[in-house]
Formats: structure tokens, C-alpha cells, sequence
């Protein structure tokens, strides 16, 4: 999953960079919700491993030209403009799980069907509105590549991309290992598996809406440093909490720590600005792809210190994105 739908995002920003393909956008959503929505049809294990790389490659295809068409409508509000779009997918993440618990438990196997619908009808509202989208997403001009072909950073990008894999090592290592610490560790119900994944992740997506118009305000690099920072003590503070508390803490913790997802989408733009569509390839792709490929990692360090070290080492991890991004260069912003 995480080498169709997130380590090849690059190669798809490359192609969405040559020659903008809005047509991309509703044809990739369905080939991501049959892929999903076909898998308790699926009658051996190799069909659902097929089925899960048409999903893959359906998402791939989706980030980059998403972003680069998002971009290029939110005008200077960068940060704003993206977190908006940012915010269905944030969340699209924080309702999947109840979404497919209900319909497992409701149908069976077979009720994975049902995801296939609001794939269809998002698909559908996209091909109305593809020719706005067509329109703002021409490309520009030759003399405007060139300037913005002299203002390339990949060694910043390459920094960024260091910041985003330790704070999606972070946030998919809490939303892995999170639940089996309440089920192991606090005794509780199984049915708290889907609240906690649906408070941390849909408090992200509150942080992000919230998140976009201050980096705005206050610049991108400065808003992803200072957040990363207060990440930690909200961390430890939920680790160390319970009853409402926890809950509160939880949903504070995700609201910070997600809130940077867009701003480093938009610092990635600003790096390779000749490049939006691998940008936001390299940064929703391959870095949280690779980051999630370290969760691995905390599962061998589950099973040797426990559970609650993970947790742990989570809830630091984001000292060392804080320390990395200090060395992120500015961006010079266009005056309002």
C-alpha cells in the first residue's frame, strides 16, 4: 500500500508538472474507492493484493495533480487555499474507520461495497467542475519558468522532506499503536478503538483549517517550527492523563501535530516552485511514505519494550522535526 499509494507520488507530481490532466482527478478516485470497495469481494489473497495496488495507484495519481489544481486557484493564500482541500482528506482518514466498521458489521465481508459510493459522487462533482479548474491550472508562461527554474532549492526539499518522514513516524505510530495500549494497557473496550482514531484524526483535520490562515499570517517555516515544538508536551501530557482529560489532550495533540501537513505542502511548493506537482508528490508521497514504512520499526520495539515505549518515542520524535526544521531557509513571501 505504501509503495503504490505514497513512494511513486513523485513520479505522478513529474508527469502532473509536464502537462496539467484534470481528467486525472475523478478517474483516479474511483479507481481508489472500487479498489477499496471491491476487497470483501475478493476470493483469494492475490486479488485483494491486486486490488489493493489499483487503490494505491489511484491515490498517487490523486495527490499530485489535487494539489497542484488547489494551488493554483487559492491565489496568494497559499496555506489557506490548501488546507481547505487538505481538510477532505484529513477528513476522508478520520471517518474511514467507523465508516467501514458500521458496514462490515452491518453486511459482512461484501459491505466494503459500500465505499465505492461517496467515490462515485465526489468523481462526479469533479467532472462538473473540472473546466474552473482547467482554466485557473493553465500554465504559465516560459519567462515565468525560467525565474522560478533559478529559485530551486532541492536541499531544502531535501531538509523538508526529512521534517515531514519524523512527523509522519510520529503521527502513524500514535494511530497504530494507540488503541492496543488502551486495549492492553487501560483495559478498555474495543469499541474505543474507533473514538480514538476519529477524535486524534479528526482533530488533525480541525488543525488544519485552523493551521492554514496563521501560516499565512505568520509564515510557513515559522509555523511548522513553533508547532512541532508544542507537539511534545501535548504528547506527553496525553500519556500521562486520563478520563475526559485524555480525551482533551488527544484531540489538542492532533490538532497541532497534523496542523503542519499543508504548511510543509506549501514550503515544498516554495522550494521547487517550478515543480508544484512533484512537490507535493515528495512531501504527501514519499516522505510519509517512508515515514510510515518506520512504523515496522516500533512494532520490533512493541514487541520487545511494550507498547507504551512506542508511545513514548512518539510523543518525542517531534523534538528532533523541531530541531531539523530550525535549518529550514525562509521564504521570501510576496507582500499583501
Amino acid at each position: 500500500m505504501n509503495l503504490t499509494s505514497s513512494v511513486i507520488q513523485p513520479l505522478f507530481g513529474y508527469l502532473a508538472d509536464r502537462r496539467a490532466r484534470r481528467w486525472m482527478l475523478p478517474v483516479s478516485l474511483l479507481f481508489a474507492g472500487f479498489g477499496m470497495g471491491l476487497t470483501g469481494w475478493a476470493g483469494n489473497y492475490w486479488l485483494v493484493m491486486l486490488l489493493v495496488v489499483i487503490m494505491g495507484l489511484g491515490i498517487a495519481s490523486y495527490h499530485p495533480e489535487g494539489y497542484r489544481a488547489a494551488a493554483s486557484v487559492a491565489g496568494r493564500m497559499k496555506a489557506t487555499g490548501i488546507s481547505w482541500f487538505s481538510v477532505g482528506g484529513n477528513l476522508g482518514v478520520a471517518v474511514g474507520p467507523p465508516m467501514i466498521t458500521w458496514l462490515l458489521v452491518r453486511f459482512g465481508l461484501r459491505g466494503s461495497a459500500g465505499m465505492v459510493v461517496p467515490a462515485i459522487i465526489v468523481s462526479l462533482l469533479l467532472v462538473v467542475v473540472s473546466p474552473q479548474l482547467a482554466v485557473h491550472g493553465s500554465p504559465t508562461g516560459s519567462a515565468r519558468r525560467l525565474r522560478d527554474s533559478e529559485r530551486q532549492r532541492p536541499g531544502a526539499m531535501a531538509l523538508l522532506i526529512v521534517v515531514v518522514a519524523i512527523r509522519s513516524w510520529m503521527q502513524l505510530g500514535f494511530s497504530t499503536y494507540m488503541p492496543f495500549y488502551y486495549l492492553d494497557y487501560r483495559k478498555a473496550g474495543p469499541e474505543m478503538m474507533a473514538s480514538l482514531l476519529f477524535i486524534f484524526l479528526g482533530a488533525g483535520a480541525a488543525g488544519t483549517l485552523i493551521g492554514g490562515p496563521i501560516a499565512d499570517r505568520f509564515g510557513a517555516r515559522r509555523f511548522v517550527i513553533w508547532a512541532l515544538l508544542l507537539t511534545v508536551p501535548l504528547g506527553i501530557l496525553f500519556l500521562e492523563s486520563s478520563g475526559v482529560l485524555a480525551f482533551v489532550t488527544l484531540a489538542l495533540f492532533g490538532a497541532v501535530s497534523v496542523a503542519t501537513f499543508t504548511t510543509t505542502v506549501v514550503l515544498g511548493q516554495a522550494y521547487l516552485p517550478s515543480n508544484p506537482g512533484m512537490a507535493s508528490g515528495l512531501i504527501v508521497g514519499f516522505a510519509l511514505g517512508t515515514g510510515g514504512m518506520a512504523v515496522t520499526l516500533l512494532g520490533r520495539v512493541a514487541d520487545s519494550y511494550g507498547v507504551p515505549t512506542v508511545l513514548w518515542i512518539c510523543a518525542l520524535l517531534p523534538t528532533l522535526g523541531f530541531i531539523t526544521a530550525i535549518f529550514l531557509p525562509p521564504v521570501h513571501e510576496k507582500s499583501r
